[in-house]
């Protein structure tokens, strides 16, 4: 092989070598912006529809958590003895939006004082939980929680919970509220949900 193909060769070698680097790079710092939060606030499809909503909010997966049966159904969780809630994912970047930002939405879109459920739903499925990854995120929900305590004189039943394992739902449950959004409506309007929060949280 001559010099010149030697060249370039070496010279083809190196751009490549580059552009691997350049997009190791911008993926490696795009993945350290992403990260994830866990809540329960009774209906799944109803707090998909309020995180989506949210700038900074990639993406909003329906599933289920918080119990010990391992890939649950719709059934077992609503019906058995599995020890799950019915549970939104949050993937999120955290150069836009903060995870105390995702948290007051959350408390802004469930009823903090229902120990029995969430609006028409009523069930252990059905109660709001708030999941935390690290003491961090548990200092900010206790702190929430006190805040709520004070503020409405009363006490927050919402439990708090150490996040182990999310289950995604089935797929007729993901974005129900784009999809069969005339049944979804429906089921919004006569469960009373937006009537409940106004009342709560205009206090």
């Amino acid at each position: 092989m001559d010099l010149s193909k030697l060249f370039w060769l070496w010279y083809l070698m190196k751009y490549f070598l580059i552009i691997f680097i350049i997009l190791f790079n911008i993926n490696f710092s795009y993945s350290a912006q992403k990260d994830k939060a866990y809540f329960a606030g009774g209906c799944f499809w109803c707090m998909e529809e309020s995180f989506e909503n949210l700038s900074g909010v990639e993406e909003v997966i329906s599933g289920y958590s918080g119990g010990v049966t391992e890939n649950p159904t719709y059934k077992e969780v609503t019906y058995g003895n599995t020890g799950h809630f019915e549970v939104v994912e949050v993937v999120y970047n955290k150069k836009i939006i903060s995870y105390e930002e995702l948290l007051e939405n959350f408390w802004i879109n469930i009823d903090p004082f229902d120990s029995y459920g969430q609006f028409c739903d009523k069930g252990y499925s059905y109660r709001s939980v708030a999941f935390y990854k690290d003491t961090n995120e548990k200092k900010l929900i206790e702190k929430d929680i006190q805040k709520l305590e004070n503020r409405f004189n009363k006490k927050v039943v919402t439990y708090i919970r150490s996040f182990e394992k999310f289950y995604r739902a089935e797929e007729y449950h993901q974005d129900f509220y784009k999809i069969k959004l005339e049944r979804y409506l429906r089921y919004k309007k006569a469960c009373g949900r937006e009537e409940i929060l106004k009342r709560i949280w205009s206090q």
